[in-house]
């Protein structure tokens, strides 16, 4: 059965990846109360999961993964950088 080869075969990878992922990606700094810091870390860890998907161009599950998981951290970076402007805080760490 070919299509249940291909399924396996996807999953070995998936496993890989989210393997690769466990763990921290990497340490964001920016200045919260400017724009360009903070897409400047957004497009950091953009790169960070890039480069864990890279080695998978053909697995759909993991560019669906991935693409979440950009939207997600891309997320928690501009909500971090809201509530360190309400703080008042000059540096954020993510």
């Amino acid at each position: 059965m070919k299509g249940l080869g291909s399924l396996s075969k996807s999953l070995e990878e998936l496993g890989r990846f989210t393997s690769e992922l466990d763990g921290e990606l990497g340490t964001l700094n920016f200045n919260p109360f400017d724009a360009e810091s903070i897409e400047h870390a957004i497009v950091k860890m953009e790169s960070w999961v890039d480069e864990r998907s890279r080695s998978y161009p053909n697995n759909s599950m993991i560019k669906d993964i991935s693409a979440e998981l950009k939207y997600t951290y891309r997320q928690a970076i501009i909500d971090k950088a809201s509530e360190a402007r309400m703080k008042g805080d000059n540096d954020a760490d993510e």
